[in-house]
């Protein structure tokens, strides 16, 4: 079986140490044959730059699309309702113009991507065949294998031999490390590219005939107010996804009641507010009940009391807040306090009962706040959280890997289609391998919990949790249950340092490390 590519760079970084410090020809032998069998950077360039070149020679016809739905935009229609929940032609043409540049975009970047991927490719490939000439001139420099005693003793023209083969060899290893990293790298960054464009193909997501292409159209391009729309999209790709099957898989008189909320709702951010609840596993009564305590309502509203994130156009940490108060934990609450935020991000009719309480009509922040705290605990206790201090003083002491995998399950996996898998990860490399998986589940929609951990002064043990829900550009956009989040390079997660979204405690310089992550699973 053909190691990934995460794999041949793990095993040629150790035997390149192991290499230059062998102290016999047997080991030498040894260790140039196990680099000469870790197999070379995968794949064909040609093949995948024409693939490339097709993707982006695709953008020609696109931006005439484009141009030709800019210019019926441009125009000014007249207010005329089309589709099956009554959207106006000209939301839907707009609609139709930003699609078809996401289109453009999805195809000349997924193209560039494959194009790099195949220019790496092909320079790995050939340092990987000048590193393996290496390995076997030095492999041929030392000749058959030593007697078990004969290995025991060097003369001075066989160290000679040894040092110059192994150096020799030091080069040739280093050339196939290298190759790998190069080809890994690569591989990763064209990973993330096409799943980030994959999950922007976000029209054709929501597989259903129950709603006509113009409402479709319409609820995938429907974006909360106060930052850049892309980042703010209200029904995620795994929204559309489970809306879709959702309509599907309705009894015809549940279908006609959903049809008849969609059509009476008062904007678009209504409408796909009551997708996302349908997404979220409630079925058309429970629906129908949130619609009623979100009817009218306006796009400042729906932003505050229903996206517990909203992403602005700054840099550094941007507070998220409900008014006054922040989504923030109280106590050593991480873990729950992640897993709350998280859940409000993929369940509607939750966030509203945080923020608005069980009318939706207490907006009152102090009272958001008893409401936050209390969930924080709630689900504290359902993962056997511990506690310290006396009965009447009690504090949450931290949750541990079994409880936190529990929760995730529980409060996330029905309102996400998925459930979680721990995965532990040592170093640079795992975290390093798992940041596709990451990357590709954000994309969707789905949030990843993630922990941190720092030693003190002391030489103590102190965690962290934290939940990824976006990424973008090769940066990944990180909650911390300050309160806060922020955008952290990729080469900042995988070296496990998160000044930026924390603070320098949990740097490299501070001995800080991401040490498991909680995975979705279908």
């Amino acid at each position: 079986m053909t190691e990934s590519t995460n794999d041949r760079r793990q095993k040629l970084d150790g035997l390149c140490g192991r290499i230059s410090s062998a102290g016999s020809k047997n080991d030498l032998i040894d260790l140039i044959e196990d680099a000469l069998g870790v197999s070379a950077p995968v794949g064909d360039p040609k093949v995948i730059e024409s693939l490339g070149k097709r993707y982006t020679g695709q953008t020609d016809e696109a931006d005439a699309v484009s141009d030709r739905i800019g210019k019926i935009a441009r125009k000014g229609l007249p207010q005329v309702w089309v589709g099956d929940t009554s959207v106006l032609a000209s939301d839907v043409v707009g609609a139709a113009s930003r699609d078809a540049q996401q289109m453009i975009d999805a195809f000349q970047g997924g193209g560039k991507a494959l194009i790099a991927l195949s220019d790496a490719l092909e320079t790995a490939q050939s340092r990987d065949r000048t590193g393996r000439g290496k390995l076997r001139d030095a492999r041929a420099m030392l000749g058959g294998r030593e007697g078990f005693f004969d290995d025991l003793h060097e003369d001075d023209d066989e160290e000679d031999l040894r040092l110059r083969a192994r150096s020799l060899a030091s080069h040739g290893v280093d050339d196939l490390h290298t190759a790998a990293a190069e080809a890994d790298d690569a591989a990763r960054v064209a990973a993330r590219d096409l799943n980030k464009f994959a999950a922007e193909a976000r029209a054709g997501r929501m597989d259903t005939d129950e709603l006509s292409a113009a409402d479709r159209l319409a609820l995938a391009d429907t974006s909360n107010v106060g930052g850049d729309a892309e980042l703010n999209e209200i029904l995620s790709a795994n929204d559309l996804a489970r809306s879709g099957r959702a309509m599907e898989n309705l009894p015809p008189g549940e279908r006609v009641r959903m049809e008849r909320l969609l059509a009476n709702a008062s904007s678009q951010q209504e409408k796909a507010y009551l997708m996302k609840a349908l997404a979220s596993g409630y079925d058309v009564g429970e629906v129908e009940e949130f619609g009623g305590k979100i009817h009218g309502k306006d796009s400042t509203w729906f932003q505050a009391h229903l996206a517990p994130v909203s992403t602005g156009s700054g840099t550094g940490q941007e507070e998220q807040k409900f008014g006054d108060e922040h989504w923030s934990q109280d106590d050593e609450t991480c873990v729950p306090s992640s897993t709350v935020t998280a859940r409000a991000l993929v369940d509607p009719v939750y966030a509203l009962e945080l923020t608005g309480g069980p009318d939706g009509r207490d907006s009152d922040p102090e009272h958001f706040r008893k409401r936050l705290h209390d969930e924080q605990f709630r689900m504290n206790d359902e993962g056997d959280g511990e506690y310290d201090g006396w009965w009447w003083d009690r504090h949450a002491a931290g949750m541990d890997a079994d409880g936190q995998e529990e929760i995730s399950d529980k409060e996330l996996g029905p309102h996400t289609g998925d459930t979680y898998d721990t995965q532990e990860m040592g170093g640079a490399d795992d975290r390093r391998g798992v940041l596709p998986d990451i990357e590709k589940s954000v994309a969707d929609g789905k949030p990843v919990p993630f922990n941190i951990s720092r030693k003190d002064e002391d030489g103590n043990t102190h965690g962290h949790s934290l939940m990824i829900i976006a990424q973008e550009d090769g940066k990944l956009q990180i909650y911390n249950p300050w309160g806060t989040t922020t955008w952290v390079s990729e080469d900042d997660f995988i070296n496990g340092d998160l000044t930026a979204a924390t603070d320098d405690r949990y740097s490299k310089a501070h001995a800080g490390d991401v040490n498991r992550v909680y995975l979705e699973q279908n």
